[in-house]
Formats: C-alpha cells, structure tokens, sequence
C-alpha cells in the first residue's frame, strides 16, 4: 500500500530563521507614489549614455547575454586597474555576498558581521546554515578590535560594509589594514563597497589593494547607486584566482540582460555623472546634518548618500516616520535591524530634503 505523507515537505530549521528581507517603501500606507528617499538611489537617475545603451538591446530580446560578461568585465578591469580574470559578477552585489557565504561556510560555520550592519549579511549566513554572530558597534559605527575578539576557530567569513549601510559609519584605511592582519589567514575578509563612489579620493579604504595582493580578501561593489542602475541589478567583485574560481561553480550562469551589461558599460564611461552625483551628494549631505542638528536631532557622521537620524527625545523615530509618509515622502525605519529609534534618509534632491527638513522641524516643536 502507497504511504501518502500527510505533511508537506519540510524547510530546513535555519532557512526558518530567517527574517526575510524588507525593501525601501514606494508607496504610503493608503497606496499614495510618495517621494522614495528610503532605498539610496541617485536623485538624478541614470546617465542618458546609459539609456541609450541598455535602449539598444531591445532588439536582442530573444538572445541569451554573455554568460562570461567578457565585454564588461574588460571595462571594469580598464577603469579600475584590476585584472578582469578575477573578477566575478552577479544579481546585484547581493548575489556576490551570498556566493561569498555559500562557497566558504556551511552548517556548523560562523559567519561575522557589525550590528547595525547590512541585512543581507545575515540572511547569506542563515542560508548556509551557517550561525550569524554579531560584533558589537563603536557608536554605531564598525570596532575592529570588536570583531577580532568574535573570531573563533569556527569563523569562516567577516562582512564588513565600508562606508557602512545602514549607518553611513566609515572606517579608514589603517583599521581595515589592521582588521585584515589580526583574522586567520583561512577567514575571508569581505569588504562590500556599494558606496565607495560617493567618498572622496583620500577616503580609500585600501580595500582593492588588500584583494590585490592577499589571498584572503573580496572588494564587492555595485551599479545600482552612485551609478543610477538599481532596476538592472549589476553587482561585482573582485578577489584572488581561488577565491573567484571557487565562487564561479556556484554562480548562476545568466546574472543580468544583455541591456544592463551595455548600460553598466556606458555608465562606467561617463565620469561627469559620477562627479556631480558624488559633489550633490556631499553638498547635501552637510546641509540636511546641519538642519537636524540644528532642531536637536542627532546624525550618525555619514560618507554614504543616505544619513541615520536618531531619535532621542520626546519626538519618536516611528512618529516621525508616519509624518514624513503623510506628507509624502518615504524614508527607511528600521526597528528589525535593533534601530527603533532612528531613521534612515537618502540624499535627494535639494527640494526633497528641504522639505523634509520642514517636516521633521514641525514634528520637534509638536512634540515638545
């Protein structure tokens, strides 16, 4: 007699524990398009060379794109003096970090990052099966000396975002030097730039030399801020042969379209994009610190294009929150990250930020 299960198949007990991913809102709670301030996208779109490009793929819809990204990882070998053999690409950077977890860690593993650190980190370490284990925060910011003290003989992987997401924190050359020195030579160091483009040129973290010249390093970047291409979802990385080679035999052979590699190409070529995005960025950055500070909140120091506003006093980051929704304009709270207390806001426009400058200000003094 057939044995018919009565239950459905069964998850396994780590996938179970993860807190799915939770992304930046486009809409309010009534379903109102409001002012998305809340995924770190570039106010100024994509460059018009970059639509142009990804505009001429539409012809070629019914071809698979190069599995090997040949044309474009010549590119960025070309702009970023690295060598184009060790680079690998995926579905963002995302993909990148979880080909990072899936190739060197699994059941019984550890896998460390900052609190306050990128939620992807944790749900790549969960999806090994491998035990997340959190480093404490200097005032919100990485603390090398932290995650030194959280390695063990199990540890396999140490994600660090440099600057950090969701906190804006950076950390500078000589600490990621000295993070890098104090790790076993069998723990990977993965260094996830997705904002790198916004620091200034004497901000270098060190981070493509370290995977330049040992063996134990990743440089993960991405398109889809300073460079507009959030929707095309190109991501990269940069490591030693082994590394790269490893990660290849788990990556999946068609991470993007024929459109986002011409896009990222075109978008690679148009340094005055980035310039003026990276000069925006920095202008308005210092502008919106000044306006909260100036009505008593406080501002985690930011390199990125997003600050975290913190809310300490009376007014509430959640009442604060549903304010700003009200008013239209949509920003990240992140009470599942342990950040009840704050908010997390892109850098947009000059209007943008005024005007939510205007609404916090109207909050405070309600509040008392």
């Amino acid at each position: 007699m057939t044995d018919i299960r009565t239950t459905a198949p069964a998850p396994k007990p780590w996938i179970m524990g993860i807190a799915p991913y939770v992304p930046g809102r486009a809409t309010s709670e009534d379903g109102r398009k409001v002012v998305k301030l809340s995924s770190n996208e570039n106010p100024f779109g994509t460059p018009e060379a970059a639509r142009d490009a990804y505009r001429s793929a539409a012809t070629e819809l019914e071809r698979y794109p190069d599995a090997a990204a040949v044309e474009l990882r010549a590119k960025l070998a070309a702009h970023y003096e690295v060598e184009a053999e060790r680079l690998i690409y995926g579905t963002g950077s995302d993909e990148v970090l979880h080909l990072a977890a899936g190739t060197f860690a699994g059941a019984g593993d550890e896998i460390i990052h900052v609190r306050y650190g990128f939620a992807v980190y944790e749900i790549a370490t969960r999806r090994v099966g491998a035990t997340p284990v959190i480093a404490p925060d200097r005032d919100y910011a990485t603390d090398v000396d932290a995650i030194l003290a959280a390695v063990t003989e199990r540890t396999r992987v140490v994600f660090v975002a440099n600057p950090n997401n969701p906190t804006g924190t950076y950390t500078d050359g000589g600490e990621i030097a000295r993070l890098h020195a104090g790790l076993p030579r069998d723990v990977l160091l993965v260094l996830d730039q997705a904002y790198t483009e916004y620091l200034e040129p004497e901000d270098d973290d060190g981070g493509l030399e370290l995977a330049r010249t040992q063996p134990n390093v990743l440089v993960t970047r991405t398109f889809s801020k300073i460079f507009g291409l959030a929707s095309e979802r190109i991501g990269w990385g940069y490591a030693s042969t082994e590394i790269i080679d490893a990660m290849h035999r788990i990556r999946a052979p068609f991470a993007f379209g024929i459109g986002a590699q011409r896009a990222a190409i075109a978008a690679l070529g148009d340094d005055a994009f980035v310039t003026r995005s990276r000069e925006h960025n920095r202008e308005w950055r210092d502008w919106f610190t000044d306006a909260m500070t100036a009505i008593g909140l406080r501002v985690v120091p930011s390199k990125a294009n997003f600050v975290l506003v913190l809310f300490e006093g009376t007014l509430t980051a959640e009442v604060a929150y549903h304010a700003l929704m009200a008013a239209g304009y949509a920003t990240r709270w992140l009470p599942g990250q342990g950040l009840p207390h704050g908010l997390r806001i892109t850098i947009g426009t000059e209007g943008e930020l005024r005007a939510v400058a205007d609404v916090l200000a109207a909050e405070v003094a309600k509040a008392g």
